[in-house]
């Protein structure tokens, strides 16, 4: 458990550097900033996710069984580009399920129980986790974001917790798939779009 709380706090200080500075050019106006907890959260959520979705979409569906393989690395035990996929989605399906006090799926670090296989059905059901989380996410508010939630998927911990760990959970998957399709010579989508010269 040391590790997983070490990885998320670190992974928090790195979105942090990553959105103040990516973010640089889409910072909005006072006027813009979220009124409330669900906005708040529920905003990151959605860039986080399309992060992740977009980079999905990007994989040609025959390099969805790619596997890391460098020279010098070790990858022993490394998911696949669709095993990557589905394991977000079913845990985006078990934060979200935790926080409405439903059983989260089981095995969502071995993929879970759905039968979802190749890149459009892992596609889908990328999108139904997170239209899902999307929505739980909105019901969020000043009286219940400290609400106590249980279970293994980041529990015990307050909803607005569990929320937080949806969107790092997101953000560190993409910052590993984002390897696998460079890897594959493909640019991930939302590098593509920012176009801001880092050298």
């Amino acid at each position: 458990m040391k590790s997983l709380r070490t990885r998320f706090l670190f992974s928090l200080a790195v979105l942090g550097y990553i959105f103040a500075g990516a973010s640089a050019p889409v910072r909005a106006q006072q006027d813009d900033v979220p009124k409330n907890t669900a906005d708040s959260i529920g905003n990151i959520l959605h860039y986080t996710a399309d992060q992740f979705l977009s980079a999905a979409e990007a994989m040609p569906a025959e390099k969805y069984d790619y596997i890391p393989n460098v020279s010098g690395g070790n990858f022993v035990g490394t998911r696949s580009f669709a095993e990557q996929v589905k394991h977000v989605a079913c845990a985006n399906f078990a934060f979200f399920n935790e926080i409405e006090g439903k059983t989260p799926p089981e095995l969502c670090e071995k993929g879970g129980p759905s039968p979802a296989k190749g890149k459009a059905e892992l596609v889908k059901y990328l999108k139904d986790a997170i239209g899902y989380g999307n929505k739980v996410c909105a019901t969020l508010n000043s009286k219940n974001e400290l609400d106590r939630v249980e279970g293994r998927y980041g529990g015990p911990n307050t909803k607005l917790g569990i929320a937080v760990i949806a969107v790092w959970h997101f953000a560190d998957h993409y910052g590993q798939i984002a390897e696998y399709l460079r890897m594959n010579g493909i640019v991930p989508p939302p590098t593509q779009k920012q176009g801001v010269p880092v050298r």
